[in-house]
Protein backbone atom coordinates (compact mmCIF):
# COMPACT_ATOMS: atom_id res chain seq x y z
CA UNK A 1 0.00 0.00 0.00
CA UNK A 2 3.14 2.45 0.57
CA UNK A 3 4.50 1.67 -2.71
CA UNK A 4 1.31 2.21 -4.44
CA UNK A 5 1.17 5.63 -2.79
CA UNK A 6 4.00 6.77 -3.52
CA UNK A 7 3.60 5.79 -7.35
CA UNK A 8 0.50 7.79 -7.28
CA UNK A 9 1.93 10.78 -6.34
CA UNK A 10 5.03 10.79 -8.63
CA UNK A 11 5.19 13.37 -12.08
CA UNK A 12 8.35 12.90 -14.01
CA UNK A 13 8.35 14.67 -17.28
CA UNK A 14 10.18 16.25 -19.80
CA UNK A 15 9.95 20.31 -20.84
CA UNK A 16 10.95 20.03 -24.49
CA UNK A 17 11.32 23.45 -27.39
CA UNK A 18 13.32 24.46 -29.98
CA UNK A 19 16.06 26.45 -28.81
CA UNK A 20 14.96 30.22 -27.37
CA UNK A 21 11.50 29.34 -26.91
CA UNK A 22 11.91 29.34 -23.21
CA UNK A 23 12.15 26.06 -22.12
CA UNK A 24 15.37 26.17 -19.44
CA UNK A 25 13.61 30.06 -17.93
CA UNK A 26 10.17 27.57 -17.32
CA UNK A 27 11.94 25.23 -15.95
CA UNK A 28 13.57 27.60 -13.26
CA UNK A 29 9.82 29.02 -12.33
CA UNK A 30 8.56 25.71 -11.74
CA UNK A 31 11.43 25.13 -9.62
CA UNK A 32 10.68 28.40 -7.80
CA UNK A 33 7.52 27.30 -7.09
CA UNK A 34 8.88 23.75 -5.81
CA UNK A 35 11.01 25.57 -3.25
CA UNK A 36 14.17 24.36 -5.07
CA UNK A 37 15.65 27.35 -5.60
CA UNK A 38 15.50 31.10 -4.00
CA UNK A 39 16.11 33.24 -7.13
CA UNK A 40 15.14 32.16 -10.20
CA UNK A 41 18.20 32.11 -12.86
CA UNK A 42 17.63 33.21 -16.68
CA UNK A 43 19.45 31.47 -19.61
CA UNK A 44 19.23 34.76 -21.69
CA UNK A 45 18.41 38.08 -19.24
CA UNK A 46 19.80 41.24 -18.42
CA UNK A 47 17.44 41.83 -15.35
CA UNK A 48 18.64 38.48 -13.48
CA UNK A 49 22.50 37.91 -13.56
CA UNK A 50 22.04 34.36 -11.71
CA UNK A 51 22.69 31.63 -14.11
CA UNK A 52 19.88 28.89 -14.88
CA UNK A 53 20.38 26.01 -12.69
CA UNK A 54 19.45 23.55 -15.41
CA UNK A 55 22.10 24.80 -16.96
CA UNK A 56 25.20 23.65 -14.95
CA UNK A 57 27.95 23.00 -17.59
CA UNK A 58 30.38 25.61 -18.13
CA UNK A 59 29.70 25.85 -21.98
CA UNK A 60 26.10 25.71 -21.36
CA UNK A 61 26.34 29.25 -19.17
CA UNK A 62 28.89 30.57 -21.84
CA UNK A 63 26.76 30.15 -25.08
CA UNK A 64 23.36 30.88 -22.76
CA UNK A 65 21.73 27.15 -24.63
CA UNK A 66 21.36 23.98 -23.05
CA UNK A 67 23.52 20.79 -24.32
CA UNK A 68 23.04 17.96 -21.95
CA UNK A 69 19.72 16.88 -19.91
CA UNK A 70 19.28 17.88 -16.40
CA UNK A 71 17.36 16.32 -14.01
CA UNK A 72 15.72 18.17 -10.84
CA UNK A 73 13.41 16.39 -8.14
CA UNK A 74 11.63 18.59 -5.65
CA UNK A 75 8.06 18.34 -3.54
CA UNK A 76 4.79 20.52 -4.75
CA UNK A 77 1.27 20.05 -2.49
CA UNK A 78 2.19 16.69 -1.65
CA UNK A 79 3.56 15.32 -5.29
CA UNK A 80 6.85 14.43 -6.04
CA UNK A 81 7.88 16.14 -9.18
CA UNK A 82 11.03 15.10 -11.16
CA UNK A 83 11.43 17.49 -14.27
CA UNK A 84 14.14 16.32 -17.10
CA UNK A 85 14.97 19.79 -18.55
CA UNK A 86 16.16 18.75 -22.26
CA UNK A 87 18.49 20.40 -24.98
CA UNK A 88 16.75 22.46 -27.36
CA UNK A 89 19.55 22.71 -30.33
CA UNK A 90 18.90 20.33 -32.54
CA UNK A 91 22.49 19.11 -32.69
CA UNK A 92 21.44 17.54 -29.34
CA UNK A 93 18.34 15.80 -30.11
CA UNK A 94 19.69 12.58 -29.14
CA UNK A 95 20.00 13.18 -25.99
CA UNK A 96 16.70 14.52 -26.15
CA UNK A 97 14.99 11.86 -28.03
CA UNK A 98 16.94 9.34 -24.94
CA UNK A 99 15.00 11.22 -22.37
CA UNK A 100 11.52 10.85 -23.38
CA UNK A 101 12.00 7.12 -22.69
CA UNK A 102 12.38 8.22 -19.60
CA UNK A 103 9.43 10.33 -18.70
CA UNK A 104 5.76 9.76 -18.41
CA UNK A 105 4.46 12.99 -20.09
CA UNK A 106 5.82 16.46 -21.68
CA UNK A 107 5.26 19.93 -21.66
CA UNK A 108 5.97 21.88 -24.72
CA UNK A 109 6.96 25.09 -24.66
CA UNK A 110 6.58 27.61 -27.94
CA UNK A 111 7.08 30.97 -28.64
CA UNK A 112 3.97 32.93 -28.99
CA UNK A 113 5.31 35.08 -31.82
CA UNK A 114 7.14 32.16 -33.89
CA UNK A 115 4.51 29.29 -33.51
CA UNK A 116 5.82 25.80 -34.40
CA UNK A 117 9.18 25.87 -35.04
CA UNK A 118 11.31 22.72 -36.71
CA UNK A 119 12.97 20.76 -33.60
CA UNK A 120 9.28 21.06 -32.24
CA UNK A 121 7.61 18.79 -34.70
CA UNK A 122 10.28 16.47 -34.31
CA UNK A 123 10.03 16.00 -30.83
CA UNK A 124 6.63 15.67 -31.17
CA UNK A 125 6.84 12.97 -33.68
CA UNK A 126 8.75 11.05 -30.93
CA UNK A 127 5.96 11.83 -28.18
CA UNK A 128 3.48 10.26 -30.94
CA UNK A 129 5.40 7.51 -31.12
CA UNK A 130 5.12 6.19 -27.26
CA UNK A 131 2.33 7.70 -26.80
CA UNK A 132 3.10 10.32 -24.67
CA UNK A 133 0.72 12.90 -23.09
CA UNK A 134 1.76 16.07 -23.83
CA UNK A 135 0.80 19.81 -22.66
CA UNK A 136 1.41 22.90 -24.46
CA UNK A 137 2.39 26.54 -22.80
CA UNK A 138 2.41 29.38 -25.16
CA UNK A 139 5.20 31.39 -23.82
CA UNK A 140 6.18 34.84 -24.57
CA UNK A 141 2.91 36.84 -24.24
CA UNK A 142 4.89 40.34 -22.57
CA UNK A 143 5.84 40.62 -26.41
CA UNK A 144 3.94 40.56 -29.08
CA UNK A 145 2.60 37.67 -30.47
CA UNK A 146 0.48 35.90 -33.13
CA UNK A 147 -3.61 35.68 -32.95
CA UNK A 148 -4.20 32.69 -30.55
CA UNK A 149 -6.43 31.20 -32.99
CA UNK A 150 -4.53 31.07 -36.01
CA UNK A 151 -1.03 30.24 -33.95
CA UNK A 152 -3.19 26.72 -32.20
CA UNK A 153 -4.63 26.14 -35.86
CA UNK A 154 -0.89 25.62 -36.34
CA UNK A 155 -0.16 23.55 -33.61
CA UNK A 156 -3.23 21.51 -34.85
CA UNK A 157 -1.97 21.09 -38.23
CA UNK A 158 1.62 20.93 -37.43
CA UNK A 159 1.81 18.71 -35.11
CA UNK A 160 -1.07 16.74 -36.03
CA UNK A 161 -2.65 16.60 -31.95
CA UNK A 162 -5.97 17.91 -31.07
CA UNK A 163 -5.81 20.63 -28.90
CA UNK A 164 -8.03 22.44 -26.02
CA UNK A 165 -7.08 25.79 -24.38
CA UNK A 166 -7.32 25.30 -20.48
CA UNK A 167 -6.28 29.46 -20.59
CA UNK A 168 -6.42 31.98 -22.86
CA UNK A 169 -5.06 35.63 -23.21
CA UNK A 170 -6.14 38.97 -22.95
CA UNK A 171 -4.03 40.29 -25.85
CA UNK A 172 -0.44 40.79 -25.61
CA UNK A 173 2.67 42.49 -25.54
CA UNK A 174 2.01 45.89 -24.66
CA UNK A 175 -1.34 45.50 -24.29
CA UNK A 176 -0.97 42.28 -22.42
CA UNK A 177 -3.43 42.32 -19.36
CA UNK A 178 -3.47 38.89 -18.38
CA UNK A 179 -4.77 35.23 -18.47
CA UNK A 180 -8.42 33.85 -17.79
CA UNK A 181 -7.94 30.37 -16.09
CA UNK A 182 -10.55 28.54 -17.63
CA UNK A 183 -9.72 25.11 -15.96
CA UNK A 184 -10.82 27.19 -12.64
CA UNK A 185 -12.99 30.16 -13.71
CA UNK A 186 -9.98 32.69 -12.36
CA UNK A 187 -8.00 35.99 -13.92
CA UNK A 188 -4.85 36.51 -13.53
CA UNK A 189 -3.87 40.21 -13.74
CA UNK A 190 -0.17 41.03 -15.47
CA UNK A 191 2.27 43.89 -14.21
CA UNK A 192 5.27 43.10 -15.81
CA UNK A 193 6.69 45.43 -13.24
CA UNK A 194 6.04 43.14 -10.27
CA UNK A 195 7.86 39.79 -10.49
CA UNK A 196 6.00 38.09 -7.79
CA UNK A 197 3.10 36.24 -7.87
CA UNK A 198 -0.22 38.13 -7.50
CA UNK A 199 -3.51 36.46 -6.46
CA UNK A 200 -5.74 35.19 -8.59
CA UNK A 201 -9.57 36.73 -8.58
CA UNK A 202 -12.50 33.84 -9.29
CA UNK A 203 -15.58 34.22 -10.92
CA UNK A 204 -18.70 31.96 -10.68
CA UNK A 205 -18.26 32.45 -14.44
CA UNK A 206 -16.89 34.85 -17.37
CA UNK A 207 -20.16 36.74 -17.29
CA UNK A 208 -19.42 38.13 -13.63
CA UNK A 209 -19.94 41.51 -14.06
CA UNK A 210 -16.77 41.74 -11.98
CA UNK A 211 -14.91 40.75 -15.02
CA UNK A 212 -15.47 44.38 -16.67
CA UNK A 213 -14.34 46.30 -13.44
CA UNK A 214 -10.68 44.49 -13.71
CA UNK A 215 -10.08 44.67 -17.84
CA UNK A 216 -12.35 47.36 -18.99
CA UNK A 217 -13.57 47.14 -22.60
CA UNK A 218 -11.12 43.62 -23.04
CA UNK A 219 -14.24 41.86 -20.73
CA UNK A 220 -16.30 41.84 -23.88
CA UNK A 221 -13.46 40.55 -26.48
CA UNK A 222 -12.99 37.79 -23.85
CA UNK A 223 -16.11 36.88 -23.58
CA UNK A 224 -16.71 36.72 -27.05
CA UNK A 225 -13.13 34.94 -27.66
CA UNK A 226 -14.25 32.35 -24.74
CA UNK A 227 -17.07 31.29 -26.40
CA UNK A 228 -15.86 30.59 -29.67
CA UNK A 229 -13.08 28.36 -28.10
CA UNK A 230 -16.27 26.36 -26.86
CA UNK A 231 -17.78 25.99 -29.82
CA UNK A 232 -14.22 25.31 -31.67
CA UNK A 233 -12.67 22.83 -29.27
CA UNK A 234 -13.36 19.97 -27.78
CA UNK A 235 -14.11 19.66 -24.29
CA UNK A 236 -10.95 18.53 -22.23
CA UNK A 237 -11.56 14.99 -21.66
CA UNK A 238 -9.16 13.29 -19.45
CA UNK A 239 -8.46 9.92 -21.10
CA UNK A 240 -7.53 11.29 -24.34
CA UNK A 241 -5.25 13.53 -23.28
CA UNK A 242 -3.55 10.41 -21.46
CA UNK A 243 -3.53 8.83 -24.53
CA UNK A 244 -1.70 11.22 -25.91
CA UNK A 245 -4.28 12.56 -28.48
CA UNK A 246 -5.33 15.72 -26.79
CA UNK A 247 -3.15 18.73 -25.63
CA UNK A 248 -4.12 20.93 -23.21
CA UNK A 249 -3.02 24.60 -23.91
CA UNK A 250 -1.90 27.59 -21.56
CA UNK A 251 -0.57 31.02 -22.30
CA UNK A 252 1.78 33.05 -19.98
CA UNK A 253 5.02 34.61 -19.48
CA UNK A 254 7.78 32.12 -18.19
CA UNK A 255 10.59 35.11 -18.00
CA UNK A 256 7.92 37.13 -15.72
CA UNK A 257 6.75 34.44 -13.91
CA UNK A 258 3.32 34.50 -15.17
CA UNK A 259 0.92 31.70 -15.97
CA UNK A 260 3.53 29.32 -14.75
CA UNK A 261 1.87 28.26 -11.33
CA UNK A 262 -1.67 27.84 -12.72
CA UNK A 263 0.16 25.80 -15.33
CA UNK A 264 1.89 23.42 -12.64
CA UNK A 265 -1.31 23.12 -10.59
CA UNK A 266 -3.42 22.09 -13.48
CA UNK A 267 -0.20 19.39 -14.36
CA UNK A 268 0.00 17.64 -10.98
CA UNK A 269 -3.92 17.00 -11.07
CA UNK A 270 -3.73 15.50 -14.62
CA UNK A 271 -0.59 14.35 -15.67
CA UNK A 272 -0.14 10.54 -15.47
CA UNK A 273 1.55 9.28 -12.79
CA UNK A 274 4.59 6.36 -13.77
CA UNK A 275 3.54 3.88 -16.07
CA UNK A 276 4.15 0.73 -17.38
CA UNK A 277 7.60 0.39 -19.21
CA UNK A 278 8.38 -1.98 -22.45
CA UNK A 279 10.81 -4.44 -22.38
CA UNK A 280 11.84 -7.24 -24.92
CA UNK A 281 10.84 -9.98 -22.88
CA UNK A 282 7.64 -8.33 -21.68
CA UNK A 283 5.71 -5.38 -20.05
CA UNK A 284 6.72 -3.84 -16.75
CA UNK A 285 4.35 -2.51 -14.24
CA UNK A 286 5.25 0.06 -11.75
CA UNK A 287 3.49 -1.66 -8.87
CA UNK A 288 5.25 -4.94 -9.37
CA UNK A 289 6.72 -5.81 -6.60
CA UNK A 290 10.63 -6.36 -7.86
CA UNK A 291 12.45 -3.39 -8.53
CA UNK A 292 13.45 -2.72 -12.35
CA UNK A 293 15.28 0.26 -14.34
CA UNK A 294 17.23 1.25 -17.22
CA UNK A 295 20.17 3.32 -17.74
CA UNK A 296 19.25 6.39 -20.10
CA UNK A 297 21.87 8.83 -19.73
CA UNK A 298 25.71 9.00 -18.11
CA UNK A 299 27.15 11.70 -17.56
CA UNK A 300 31.25 12.15 -17.15
CA UNK A 301 32.23 15.01 -14.63
CA UNK A 302 29.27 16.22 -13.15
CA UNK A 303 31.57 16.98 -10.18
CA UNK A 304 34.67 18.85 -11.75
CA UNK A 305 36.51 18.14 -8.45
CA UNK A 306 36.23 14.69 -8.02
CA UNK A 307 35.97 13.55 -11.64
CA UNK A 308 32.97 10.96 -11.50
CA UNK A 309 30.88 9.63 -13.40
CA UNK A 310 26.90 9.24 -13.25
CA UNK A 311 24.86 6.48 -14.89
CA UNK A 312 20.97 7.90 -14.48
CA UNK A 313 18.58 5.27 -13.82
CA UNK A 314 14.78 5.47 -14.23
CA UNK A 315 12.97 3.82 -11.82
CA UNK A 316 10.53 1.41 -13.53
CA UNK A 317 8.75 -1.08 -10.31
CA UNK A 318 9.11 -1.96 -7.43
CA UNK A 319 11.08 -0.69 -4.23
CA UNK A 320 14.89 0.21 -5.22
CA UNK A 321 16.55 0.32 -1.73
CA UNK A 322 20.08 1.68 -0.94
CA UNK A 323 22.62 -1.02 0.00
CA UNK A 324 20.93 -3.90 -1.95
CA UNK A 325 22.38 -5.71 -4.60
CA UNK A 326 20.89 -5.94 -8.04
CA UNK A 327 21.87 -7.57 -11.01
CA UNK A 328 23.08 -6.05 -14.14
CA UNK A 329 21.51 -7.83 -17.04
CA UNK A 330 23.50 -6.99 -19.66
CA UNK A 331 27.03 -7.78 -17.48
CA UNK A 332 25.30 -10.66 -16.10
CA UNK A 333 26.94 -9.36 -13.01
CA UNK A 334 25.77 -8.33 -8.93
CA UNK A 335 26.83 -4.91 -7.98
CA UNK A 336 25.78 -3.75 -4.46
CA UNK A 337 24.89 0.41 -4.92
CA UNK A 338 25.88 2.15 -1.84
CA UNK A 339 25.39 5.46 -2.76
CA UNK A 340 22.39 6.70 -4.86
CA UNK A 341 21.79 9.94 -5.71
CA UNK A 342 18.75 12.15 -5.92
CA UNK A 343 19.42 15.60 -8.07
CA UNK A 344 19.22 19.12 -8.55
CA UNK A 345 21.00 19.50 -11.98
CA UNK A 346 24.89 19.21 -10.64
CA UNK A 347 23.75 19.31 -6.95
CA UNK A 348 23.28 15.77 -5.53
CA UNK A 349 22.51 13.99 -2.23
CA UNK A 350 22.54 10.22 -1.31
CA UNK A 351 19.40 8.81 -0.65
CA UNK A 352 17.86 5.74 1.35
CA UNK A 353 15.25 5.02 -1.56
CA UNK A 354 12.88 5.36 -4.80
CA UNK A 355 10.08 4.27 -6.14
CA UNK A 356 9.16 4.34 -9.50
CA UNK A 357 8.90 7.47 -11.85
CA UNK A 358 12.37 8.73 -9.43
CA UNK A 359 15.13 9.52 -10.86
CA UNK A 360 18.30 7.83 -9.70
CA UNK A 361 22.03 9.01 -10.13
CA UNK A 362 24.31 5.66 -9.51
CA UNK A 363 28.53 6.14 -9.56
CA UNK A 364 30.01 4.40 -12.56
CA UNK A 365 33.39 3.29 -13.02
CA UNK A 366 32.68 1.94 -16.63
CA UNK A 367 30.20 -1.11 -15.63
CA UNK A 368 27.21 0.98 -17.30
CA UNK A 369 26.39 2.03 -21.18
CA UNK A 370 23.31 3.79 -22.10
CA UNK A 371 20.61 1.30 -22.18
CA UNK A 372 21.89 -0.76 -19.46
CA UNK A 373 18.99 -2.84 -17.39
CA UNK A 374 19.05 -3.26 -13.13
CA UNK A 375 17.20 -5.76 -11.71
CA UNK A 376 16.23 -7.92 -8.81
CA UNK A 377 17.62 -11.05 -10.61
CA UNK A 378 14.90 -11.11 -13.81
CA UNK A 379 16.83 -11.05 -16.91
CA UNK A 380 14.66 -8.44 -18.55
CA UNK A 381 15.84 -5.34 -21.51
CA UNK A 382 14.77 -2.54 -21.55
CA UNK A 383 14.28 -1.17 -25.32
CA UNK A 384 14.19 1.90 -27.04
CA UNK A 385 17.29 3.77 -26.61
CA UNK A 386 18.58 3.76 -29.79
CA UNK A 387 21.86 5.42 -31.32
CA UNK A 388 21.13 7.20 -34.76
CA UNK A 389 23.37 7.07 -37.76
CA UNK A 390 25.51 10.19 -37.79
CA UNK A 391 25.26 12.98 -40.45
CA UNK A 392 28.82 14.38 -39.80
CA UNK A 393 32.01 12.88 -39.50
CA UNK A 394 35.61 13.82 -38.35
CA UNK A 395 39.08 12.45 -38.02
CA UNK A 396 39.84 13.11 -34.41
CA UNK A 397 43.92 13.39 -34.27
CA UNK A 398 46.06 14.15 -30.68
CA UNK A 399 47.05 17.65 -30.53
CA UNK A 400 49.16 17.34 -27.51
CA UNK A 401 50.58 13.79 -27.49
CA UNK A 402 52.19 14.28 -23.78
CA UNK A 403 48.72 14.09 -23.16
CA UNK A 404 47.65 10.88 -25.16
CA UNK A 405 46.30 9.08 -21.84
CA UNK A 406 44.08 12.20 -21.01
CA UNK A 407 42.43 11.92 -24.53
CA UNK A 408 41.80 8.43 -24.63
CA UNK A 409 40.19 8.98 -21.15
CA UNK A 410 37.89 11.27 -22.07
CA UNK A 411 36.82 10.55 -25.79
CA UNK A 412 36.33 6.80 -23.74
CA UNK A 413 33.73 8.49 -21.44
CA UNK A 414 32.31 10.95 -23.76
CA UNK A 415 31.34 8.85 -25.94
CA UNK A 416 29.86 6.76 -23.23
CA UNK A 417 27.84 9.53 -22.33
CA UNK A 418 26.19 9.38 -25.96
CA UNK A 419 27.76 12.98 -26.91
CA UNK A 420 28.77 11.64 -30.39
CA UNK A 421 30.32 7.67 -31.65
CA UNK A 422 33.03 6.58 -31.94
CA UNK A 423 33.91 4.44 -34.85
CA UNK A 424 37.89 2.71 -35.19
CA UNK A 425 38.62 2.26 -38.94
CA UNK A 426 39.47 -1.59 -39.63
CA UNK A 427 41.50 -0.13 -42.67
CA UNK A 428 44.00 1.97 -40.97
CA UNK A 429 43.39 2.39 -37.16
CA UNK A 430 42.30 5.86 -37.04
CA UNK A 431 39.66 7.01 -34.65
CA UNK A 432 36.72 8.84 -36.58
CA UNK A 433 33.97 10.27 -34.68
CA UNK A 434 30.35 10.87 -35.65
CA UNK A 435 27.79 13.32 -35.00
CA UNK A 436 24.24 14.81 -35.82
CA UNK A 437 25.33 18.78 -35.40
CA UNK A 438 28.26 20.58 -36.00
CA UNK A 439 28.29 22.24 -32.42
CA UNK A 440 28.83 18.53 -31.06
CA UNK A 441 32.36 18.46 -32.17
CA UNK A 442 33.01 21.81 -30.44
CA UNK A 443 31.51 20.30 -27.21
CA UNK A 444 34.02 18.06 -27.40
CA UNK A 445 36.60 19.76 -27.76
CA UNK A 446 35.59 22.38 -25.34
CA UNK A 447 35.34 19.38 -22.71
CA UNK A 448 38.40 17.62 -23.23
CA UNK A 449 40.56 20.46 -22.84
CA UNK A 450 38.51 21.39 -19.36
CA UNK A 451 37.42 18.20 -18.04
CA UNK A 452 40.64 15.99 -18.91
CA UNK A 453 43.69 18.57 -19.69
CA UNK A 454 43.67 17.04 -23.25
CA UNK A 455 43.61 18.98 -26.54
CA UNK A 456 41.99 17.37 -30.00
CA UNK A 457 41.86 18.84 -33.49
CA UNK A 458 39.56 17.51 -36.43
CA UNK A 459 40.19 16.37 -39.59
CA UNK A 460 37.34 16.26 -42.38
CA UNK A 461 36.84 13.20 -44.07
CA UNK A 462 33.29 13.22 -46.36
CA UNK A 463 31.24 10.37 -45.54
CA UNK A 464 27.54 10.07 -46.22
CA UNK A 465 26.55 7.00 -43.71
CA UNK A 466 27.11 4.84 -40.73
CA UNK A 467 25.27 1.52 -41.44
CA UNK A 468 25.20 -1.12 -38.63
CA UNK A 469 25.51 -4.53 -40.75
CA UNK A 470 24.79 -8.03 -39.74
CA UNK A 471 23.68 -11.45 -41.59
CA UNK A 472 22.50 -14.87 -40.91
CA UNK A 473 25.20 -16.00 -43.81
CA UNK A 474 28.19 -15.88 -42.24
CA UNK A 475 30.30 -16.25 -45.80
CA UNK A 476 28.30 -13.48 -47.42
CA UNK A 477 29.24 -11.41 -44.25
CA UNK A 478 32.84 -12.25 -44.05
CA UNK A 479 32.93 -11.69 -48.04
CA UNK A 480 31.23 -8.26 -47.84
CA UNK A 481 33.83 -7.36 -45.04
CA UNK A 482 37.00 -8.18 -47.48
CA UNK A 483 35.08 -6.31 -50.47
CA UNK A 484 34.55 -3.16 -48.25
CA UNK A 485 37.44 -3.54 -46.16
CA UNK A 486 38.73 0.42 -46.63
CA UNK A 487 35.47 1.37 -45.29
CA UNK A 488 34.91 -0.83 -42.72
CA UNK A 489 34.73 0.40 -39.04
CA UNK A 490 34.04 -1.15 -35.17
CA UNK A 491 31.87 0.78 -33.25
CA UNK A 492 32.89 1.34 -29.04
CA UNK A 493 30.80 -2.36 -28.74
CA UNK A 494 32.99 -3.96 -30.97
CA UNK A 495 30.28 -4.31 -33.74
CA UNK A 496 30.76 -4.20 -37.65
CA UNK A 497 29.73 -0.53 -39.25
CA UNK A 498 29.81 0.13 -42.98
CA UNK A 499 30.98 3.72 -43.58
CA UNK A 500 29.17 4.42 -46.99
CA UNK A 501 30.62 7.14 -49.02
CA UNK A 502 27.57 8.16 -51.40
CA UNK A 503 23.60 7.62 -51.35
CA UNK A 504 24.88 5.90 -54.49
CA UNK A 505 27.76 3.79 -53.35
CA UNK A 506 25.06 2.36 -49.81
CA UNK A 507 22.26 1.71 -52.36
CA UNK A 508 24.92 0.15 -54.58
CA UNK A 509 26.00 -2.38 -51.95
CA UNK A 510 22.15 -3.09 -50.62
CA UNK A 511 21.29 -3.77 -54.00
CA UNK A 512 24.96 -6.77 -54.58
CA UNK A 513 24.72 -8.19 -50.71
CA UNK A 514 20.62 -8.67 -50.36
CA UNK A 515 22.06 -11.06 -47.68
CA UNK A 516 23.28 -7.98 -45.49
CA UNK A 517 20.87 -6.29 -43.42
CA UNK A 518 21.84 -3.03 -43.06
CA UNK A 519 20.68 -0.67 -39.60
CA UNK A 520 20.35 2.95 -39.89
CA UNK A 521 19.87 2.67 -35.64
CA UNK A 522 22.50 0.84 -33.31
CA UNK A 523 19.47 -0.50 -31.50
CA UNK A 524 18.65 -3.98 -33.97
Amino acid sequence: MYITEEIKRRRTFGIVSHPDAGKTTLTEKLLLFGGAIRVAGAVKSNKIRKAAVSDFMEIERQRGISVATSVMGFEYKGYKINILDTPGHQDFQEDTFRTLTAVDSVIIVIDAAKGVEPQTEKLMNVCRLRHTPVILFINKLDRPARDSFSLLDEVEETLRIKVRPLSWPISSGDSFKGVYNIFDHSLLLFNPSIQEIQPAVRFGDVHDPRLDSHIGRDAAVLREELELVEGVYPAFDHGSYLAGHLAPVFFGSALYNFGVQELLDTFVKIAPSPRPAHTEEREVHPEEGNFTGFVFKIHANIDPNHRSRIAFVKVCSGHFQRNNVYTHVRLGKTLRISSPTAFMADQKETIEEAFPGDIIGVPDTGNFIIGDTLTEGEMIRFRGLPSFSPELFRYVENADPMKSKQLHKGIDQLMDEGVAQLFISQFNGRKIIGTVGQLQFEVIQYRLEHEYGARCRFEAISMYKACWIESDDAKKLEEFKKRKYQKMCLDKRGRDVFMADSPFILQMAQEEFKEIKFHFTSEF
